[in-house]
């Protein structure tokens, strides 16, 4: 048997690089960053875009490193969270609900949006379309964003369930059209006859489309909902959530902060309460909902 012997100067090196070395990887580090992911729900470079400057902001108040991206699809957030693949991920309403139930991923905050942690959805059409209310739309082609989307899948399909309406025989065709300006831009360009997405989304496209507004009508709102989250995956350290959650929430009072928030998903600030997720919950009941075997 070979005996290494190690000299004790030696000795003292390995003893101060070795924690050193642990920390250099540990999550966080800029060896290791936190992986943080978006969801798909308006314009896919623009979030990204933003998603970057928000990592870069939250380097800057936390000391912590993140590495931003796009999920392909709502759900694809959801399972790669379960998967341990994302450490914070910027759930819509309904997919922060599937996530804690399945896999206990945990809320950190609650978007605000002019102040307040409610939004609603809105059932549109076609400004020329002839449409006057929900009843008008039988046996029309309409548009929703994606099945995880509350605003813009779950809350109008049950706002048309209170209407006494079947949705899965009621249109002449349905689809998903994956986020909240392709379903107004659907409309706009007449692919469809109306469509379902969140409360203010025509200002989303009015940039580009600046007579959406003209175009486009609203004919319906859906009950108010408990906006999107802010949530990180269950295991989590509790450092680290309680950096990320402060680290964000000066973030949102910063004048740089602010802008790049309002920029992608229309945020004004963040609150925290997961009561506000029930009426979410009732409402996937009463649709029978899972879409915990859909794949990404």
């Amino acid at each position: 048997m070979i005996t290494l012997r190690v000299s004790p100067l030696l000795q003292i090196v390995l003893l101060l690089w070795l924690p050193l070395a642990s920390e250099a990887q540990s999550l966080g580090s800029a060896e290791n960053p936190l992986r943080m992911m978006f969801v798909p729900s308006g314009d896919a470079q623009m979030i990204l875009k933003g998603g970057q400057e928000i990592g870069q902001l939250l380097q800057k108040t936390t000391g912590l490193h993140f590495k931003t991206s796009v999920a392909t699809s709502y759900a694809a957030v959801i399972e790669a969270m379960g998967a341990g693949k994302v450490d914070v991920g910027w759930l819509a309403t309904f997919s922060y609900v599937l996530a804690h139930d399945k896999y206990g991923v945990e809320l950190l905050l609650v978007v605000q949006r002019f102040g307040s942690p409610f939004y609603r959805g809105q059932i549109m059409v076609r400004a020329d379309s002839g449409i006057q209310d929900l009843a008008g739309l039988k046996g029309k082609r309409f548009a929703f964003v994606d099945p995880a989307s509350t605003s813009g899948h779950l809350y109008p399909k049950t706002l048309l369930l209170s209407q006494g309406v079947d949705p899965e025989h009621f249109f002449k065709k349905s689809v998903f059209a994956g986020s909240h300006n392709a379903v107004v831009l659907s409309i706009y360009k007449g692919e469809v006859d109306g469509g379902a997405a969140y409360e203010g989304s025509r200002s989303a496209v009015a940039k580009t489309f600046p007579d959406v507004f003209d175009k486009v009508k609203v004919i319906a709102y859906t009950k108010e909902i408990p906006n999107d989250t802010v949530s990180v995956r269950k295991e989590l350290s509790e450092d680290l959530k309680l950096k990320i959650r402060e680290g964000l929430k000066k973030v949102s009072h910063s004048s740089e902060g602010s802008k790049v928030l309002k920029k992608i998903y229309g945020i004004s600030g963040f609150t925290d309460l997961d009561g506000l997720f029930d009426p979410v919950r009732e409402a996937g009941r009463l649709l029978n909902l899972n879409l915990s075997d859909k794949k990404p």
